[in-house]
């Protein structure tokens, strides 16, 4: 992929000119959504102890947070291609920088996920002190797992746009700055919408808390050389969502008939 660098006259718009560049964007914003799933769950689960207003600051800060880091690691794209250079070997498995942001990132989902059930099962409420002093804690907290997210948003961004615009001369990097910025608007404005069913339906939240834990073992297993298709997770996700709202449904109409 090329990254042109202010010597070369092409301009970074110009792919847009061309109607692959429009439909690479088009492509580019939906999956930079679909990859941010795992990142408004994680947000609009672990604000859920703050105060309600207290809630909408902490998700538009973490998602502006999100969008900051995967600007700003777009810059420094080509020092991030070569994080895959090996720096010790644990069980023979050799480990980059990459892998431990991948390793120590997957660690920590599974650690606040696994947390956040026990706290559901257990039925545990934080007290309204601990509420007003966690904002910077949980925001802290959103910073770390958004740079593991936007990371990994990164590399796949410029996966998918390797070669595009080599046959028109033009710069895709454009294509994929427009296409973050686009889905993190998007997250922005559904954020609350999201976060207020989760919150509303307790066992979509275990649904959205187990999806992370499998995220987290994801990205754990890749920090050591193991990739399966994210594609699986996605579709167990949306699978299980798919039932749950049947039996809200379901739990709905029943309540509705015994009420006459």
């Amino acid at each position: 992929m090329r990254f042109s660098n202010t010597l070369e006259m092409t301009s970074y718009f110009d792919i847009f000119m061309f109607w692959e560049g429009w439909i690479y964007l088009l492509i580019l914003s939906i999956l930079e959504i679909v990859l941010g799933i795992d990142n408004i769950l994680f947000i609009s689960i672990i604000t859920d102890d703050l105060e309600p207003k207290a809630q909408k600051k902490a998700r538009n800060i973490g998602l502006s947070i999100a969008l900051i880091l995967r600007l700003a690691l777009l810059s420094v794209v080509s020092l991030l291609m070569q994080l895959t250079d090996p720096i010790f070997t644990v069980f023979d498995t050799p480990l980059s920088a990459q892998s431990i942001i991948l390793l120590f990132g997957g660690l920590f989902l599974i650690y606040k996920s696994v947390s956040e059930m026990h706290k559901s099962i257990s039925h545990e409420h934080e007290s309204e002190s601990k509420k007003k002093k966690g904002l910077i804690n949980i925001i802290g907290q959103i910073v770390i797992i958004d740079l593991v997210f936007s990371f990994d948003s990164i590399i796949s961004a410029v996966g998918m746009t390797n070669g595009v615009g080599s046959e028109t001369n033009a710069d895709p990097i454009a294509i994929i700055v427009f296409a973050i910025v686009i889905s993190m608007i998007i997250m922005i404005i559904f954020a609350k919408q999201i976060s207020d069913f989760i919150t509303n339906n307790p066992t979509i939240k275990m649904i959205a808390l187990s999806f992370l834990v499998a995220v987290g073992i994801l990205l754990i297993s890749e920090a050591f050389g193991q990739h399966f298709p994210k594609g699986y997770i996605y579709f167990a996700l949306a699978y299980a969502l798919f039932v749950e709202m049947l039996n809200i449904r379901m739990r709905k109409n029943k309540l509705k008939n015994g009420s006459k």
